[in-house]
């Protein structure tokens, strides 16, 4: 059974319903699942998990929430390398480039990406969460 941490912020809830569609995709995949906030990971219990989903909505000038979850993946960058990751958030005005420099980000750390990141403009609607469950399904 593989292991499989969802790592997320969520402001208004919209990034929290993303978590745990990808967390319900990965446990009907048969994973062992651990949902948990910035401030519960970082490169140290990246060897406790067989693959990590990251969800953090965009932020200010679409960026990743600068208190917790910036520093928290910062940290964790450099573990990145050869690991099964996800990404995933929602946004509320911009067009999404915070998550295209993520991307960015996760691929120069040498990560393998499970799947393409999943992004819900405001509250996912059925179309994202189902993208969120199959993310969660390749992450498993």
């Amino acid at each position: 059974m593989s292991k499989v941490a969802v790592v997320f912020w969520t402001g208004t809830g919209n990034t929290g319903a993303m978590a745990n569609a990808v967390a319900e995709g990965a446990k009907a995949a048969g994973a062992e699942v651990t949902l948990m906030g910035p401030s519960e990971f970082g490169s140290s219990r990246m060897a406790e998990f067989d693959a990590v989903a990251f969800g953090c909505p965009a932020m200010g000038a679409e960026v990743l929430e600068e208190s917790e979850y910036e520093p928290m993946f910062e940290e964790v960058e450099s573990s990145l390398s050869g690991k099964k990751i996800g990404h995933f958030g929602s946004y509320g005005c911009g067009d999404g480039q915070w998550m295209r420099d993520w991307e960015d980000r996760v691929r120069a750390a040498g990560a393998n990406l499970a799947a393409d990141p999943v992004m819900a403009n405001n509250a996912p609607n059925e179309d994202a969460l189902d993208d969120c469950k199959s993310l969660g399904r390749a992450l498993a």
